[in-house]
């Protein structure tokens, strides 16, 4: 097994996948925990480095090990543990290990709230596909682990939300169209209506009251134990879809009507990639939605919806960091001697460099 290629760039967010021009990615996670072991948080004297090291094993037993990375997390720099973080791999400071497939598209939190979480993640709305990734890490490890189950609760987890299939799943999407009509509350009450939650993904909107930043939404399962997981599956799978198709209704309207206001916030933020020396990360999430916006409208054309999912990961500040240091950049005088404006220059270069194939339709 691979243990130093902490900082593998991850690819599953370069590639496209199904309703991607509203469903960015699609992510399962599966609780576990060791039979005979207390939970993390009543771990007792080596309880967590036994169990640590017999999930160690049974990753080192897999049929493909040589596709996994451990990550001890008390031994990495604060650098890498931003770049986990960024990547939506680590959400769970009191983890004391994580296990990675080095494509990112699978990842295994070690005694967390429970003993492992195995999450895999998937282009648009791809839930099936990200199980099938999750499942298949989980029925290897069973080969040599006995997880705690019973027949009245199913798998047993530090929560009892993650009880019985001991599955969560969750959807990031991205809503323009909705979001600028006003109607994100009425999605909000559709998604708590059929059992899920509905939250804003990178925080508020400064520039438009009541919305998420860049009107990216995540929608999450708030339980594990109604249905079974083909039944889970289903049910965020049609509530995707169903929000996609709100999406795009409204998103038709404004094509049709040509929105003047829409269409001077699109080309605005064209000009401003176009001719930007420094961008901040708020500002960056903003035009990106904003130009993928513009993609869907059909105003701007030359890129595809994946192109705007993997910018969304570099342009975080760990990824600059990372690139700043093992990378050779000639920055202008004003800007070379600031942390700060190098940041600022990296990511603007970056969004420049995607989009420069972007023109006006």
């Amino acid at each position: 097994m691979s243990k130093n290629k902490s900082y593998v760039e991850s690819a599953w967010f370069e590639k496209p996948g199904p309703d991607d021009d509203v469903v960015v990615s699609s992510r399962v996670r599966l609780a576990r925990n060791l039979a005979n072991f207390p939970f993390p948080s009543n771990f007792f004297s080596d309880d967590s480095e036994r169990v640590q090291n017999i999930i160690f094993d049974s990753f080192n037993h897999m049929s493909n090990a040589e596709a996994y990375q451990i990550i001890r997390l008390d031994s990495i720099e604060e650098l890498g543990g931003k770049i986990l973080c960024e990547k939506g791999l680590i959400q769970e400071k009191e983890a004391t290990a994580i296990i990675t497939r080095v494509d990112g598209v699978a990842a295994c939190l070690v005694n967390g709230r429970d003993h492992v979480r195995i999450a895999s993640f998937a282009p648009g709305l791809s839930c099936n596909a990200s199980y099938i990734h999750a499942r298949e890490i989980d029925l290897q490890m069973q080969e040599r682990i006995q997880f705690a189950a019973s027949h009245e609760f199913g798998y047993l987890t530090a929560s009892v939300n993650d009880a019985g299939s001991g599955m969560k799943t969750s959807l990031r999407l991205h809503l323009p169209s909705a979001s600028h009509a006003g109607k994100i509350k009425e999605l909000i009450q559709h998604a708590n209506d059929n059992g899920f939650s509905m939250t804003d993904c990178f925080g508020s909107s400064s520039s438009q009251a009541a919305t998420s930043l860049g009107a990216y939404y995540s929608i999450a399962s708030s339980q594990s134990f109604a249905g079974n997981e083909i039944d889970q599956l289903a049910a965020i799978t049609s509530l995707g879809k169903y929000i996609s198709e709100y999406e795009r209704k409204i998103r038709s309207e404004y094509a049709d009507n040509k929105s003047t206001a829409v269409r001077d916030l699109i080309l605005r933020s064209y000009a401003t990639v176009k001719s930007c020396m420094l961008l901040k990360w708020r500002e960056a999430v903003e035009l990106i939605s904003t130009l993928k916006w513009g993609c869907d409208l059909n105003l701007v054309s030359g890129t595809v919806p994946h192109d705007f999912t993997s910018l969304l990961y570099r342009i975080q500040s760990g990824h600059l960091e990372f690139l700043l240091r093992t990378g050779s950049f000639n920055f202008e005088e004003d800007v070379k001697n600031s942390d700060v404006l190098k940041e600022e220059r990296l990511r603007a270069i970056l969004v420049q460099r995607t989009f420069e194939n972007m023109h006006i339709a």
